[in-house]
């Protein structure tokens, strides 16, 4: 199951990836901080330092990383908007490098399908420039390493 980024307009990427599961299970991966610990380490041989995931509007995100000599660590913040269980996630984040991103507007989805979920990730960026600058750090690359984690731990989080 392959990842698909797509660019539309000036502003936004769109990620798309299907998974073997549920939507309450994937969702649930994406809102829980010990399932989020085990799959978004970051690059690969990097660590997740902190994880805070409040899954309710208004609801603080943070999550750091750092490489396996405990250096060159960055972080991101945000807050949840809207969240609707198994089927929505509304948020914005900012990463920081060590200057903050400006403010990244992240829409996702899970939408049942025969066999499992699509998750359907939207982000809307400030400018051209921005989203240019994130795709340059080598974020498709990045989400798919984390995304087969992530379908890796789905069977274990299932119970199965």
């Amino acid at each position: 199951m392959t990842l698909r980024l797509v660019t539309e307009g000036d502003r936004h990427v769109v990620v798309t990836r299907r998974f073997a599961a549920p939507p309450d299970l994937v969702y649930r991966a994406h809102v829980e901080p010990d399932l989020i610990r085990r799959w978004l380490t970051g690059p690969e041989g990097w660590v997740m330092t902190e994880c805070v995931s409040d899954p309710r509007p208004g609801g603080a995100i943070r999550f750091a990383w750092a490489d396996a000599a405990g250096a060159n660590g960055f972080h991101l913040t945000g807050e949840y908007l809207e969240v609707a269980p198994g089927a929505r996630i509304l948020h914005v984040e900012r990463m920081f490098l060590p200057a903050p991103t400006p403010d990244n507007r992240v829409e996702t989805t899970f939408r049942a399908l025969e066999g499992g979920t699509l998750v359907t990730l939207r982000m809307t960026l400030p400018d051209a420039e921005t989203r240019a600058a994130m795709l340059a750090t080598g974020m498709e690359q990045g989400m798919e390493a984390s995304y087969a984690r992530l379908e890796g731990l789905l069977p274990a989080a299932a119970g199965g």
